[in-house]
């Protein structure tokens, strides 16, 4: 193995374990989820377009969260790397008020209840 595919996969193992980090609901608990009125009524969409940004980012990441390692591309990490961009910004900017806030619902569509510990 060339010291540049090492590197690769070590970049690659780093991205899937942080999106494993940021990503704290199940595939069940994200479709469960995915499938509600106020996860289609949260977030920003492009002109256009009738799903939000973040409802499509949970239905690829439930695609990702049933891929093997072995089987993600460079599209698929680069998507994780997105998620978790976004979960830790999006942390920073906690409200007061959060179980009922556009802003968890928000953080649920990227795959992440902050109400779970």
């Amino acid at each position: 193995m060339t010291a540049e595919a090492a590197s690769t996969l070590d970049e690659a193992k780093t991205v899937r374990n942080e999106f494993r980090e940021a990503v704290n609901m199940t595939v069940a608990e994200l479709e469960k989820w995915l499938a509600t009125p106020e996860s289609r009524e949260v977030g920003w969409k492009e002109e256009g377009q009738g799903e939000s940004v973040g409802h499509a980012s949970g239905r690829r990441i439930v695609e990702l969260l049933g891929k093997r390692a072995r089987d993600l591309s460079r599209d698929d990490l680069a998507h994780m790397r997105k998620v978790v961009g976004y979960v830790h910004r999006h942390l920073a900017q906690r409200p007061q008020a959060v179980e009922k806030s556009r802003w968890r619902y928000s953080l649920m569509n990227w795959g992440h209840d902050p109400m779970r510990r």
